[in-house]
């Protein structure tokens, strides 16, 4: 329901250059080039800088890409509302997350939400943390929870929890009773997130700072395994947020150990969603939600593992 010119700078905007935004719409680049020239010639501003490898929008540009997907937005939503999909009974939705709330935390908040409102129905989609920014940008999810360190252009931050890493272990591991320094670990079989994950940057940080070397005995980007590995281990320990294991740490009875290094807290746990998104009746009652829950949930974890 946009013109072409719209069309074509959106695909632009998304690849980053007219021969990507070719290959994607099958339009002659030739096309797409005097499309964007008209538009610019309509803004009397031009919207990209132009480099040898590609184009990025400048501020001219951010400011149409902003106001055109609000406009997308508002004719999607307007369209649900005419379909009657705004009412709570009949609504998908659509989250992404990274590995460590897929593992536990998620599966538990979208049982407890649908005790109460059954015809609710969730798509989560699991992505690495250097995708998630781009998907709450773009609308391709209504809702994000992952662990971040830094903010994002054009996502709206819902809600911000403390998230250190810590060190989850057997209860019958030798540390279990002792308070547990980064030097301490060394003997022991550690299960660590993969490369570039937030989580092994902080550990990787802590182990540089504190001039200590810890090789994983698994390294892995599925927190499922590493989970398996420690339980199944003896003496293995897993790096995770409590967040990660907010309910099976107490089936398994496991032991959840802090280290006092501030590298090691500069996480935060957080729901995000686009900036200006609407909002249907089910997902604001499902962020009222899972806030309330992750407050609650997060504060009687703490306490009851004296952390």
């Amino acid at each position: 329901m946009h013109s072409n010119e719209i069309r074509y700078f959106l695909a632009v905007a998304n690849t980053g250059s007219l021969s990507a935004a070719s290959k994607q719409l099958f339009v002659a680049v030739s096309a797409i080039s005097r499309q964007i020239q008209q538009l610019e010639a309509r803004m009397g501003a031009t919207l990209f800088e132009r480099h040898a490898r590609g184009m990025v929008l400048n501020d001219a540009g951010q400011i149409l890409e902003n106001h055109v997907r609000k406009s997308m937005r508002d004719m999607e939503f307007a369209i649900a509302e005419i379909q009657g999909l705004k009412a709570v009974r009949r609504t998908v939705i659509r989250m992404a997350c990274t590995d460590g709330p897929a593992f536990d935390l998620l599966p538990q908040m979208f049982a407890r939400f649908r005790a109460i409102n059954p015809g609710v129905m969730f798509y989560l989609n699991v992505v690495t943390a250097s995708q998630i920014p781009e998907m709450v940008r773009s609308g391709d999810c209504d809702l994000a929870l992952q662990f971040s360190l830094s903010p994002e252009r054009g996502v709206d931050v819902l809600a911000s929890y403390a998230a250190p890493v810590r060190m989850a272990m057997r209860p019958d591991h030798p540390l279990a009773d002792a308070e547990v320094q980064l030097g301490d670990l060394h003997p022991y079989p550690l299960a660590l997130n993969e490369q570039g994950s937030t989580i092994r940057q902080l550990f990787d940080l802590s182990c540089r700072m504190s001039g200590i070397f810890l090789e994983p005995a698994l390294s892995c980007n599925r927190f499922s395994t590493l989970y398996d590995f420690m339980l199944s281990t003896p003496g293995a320990i897993v790096a995770c947020s409590h967040y990660s294991v907010l309910f099976k740490a107490r089936r398994d009875n496991l032991v959840i150990k802090s280290i006092n290094i501030e590298q090691l807290s500069q996480r935060t746990l957080q729901l995000q969603t686009q900036a200006g998104r609407h909002r249907s009746a089910a997902l604001s009652q499902f962020i009222d939600f899972i806030c309330q829950q992750l407050e609650t949930e997060g504060r009687a974890f703490i306490r009851d593992f004296a952390l």
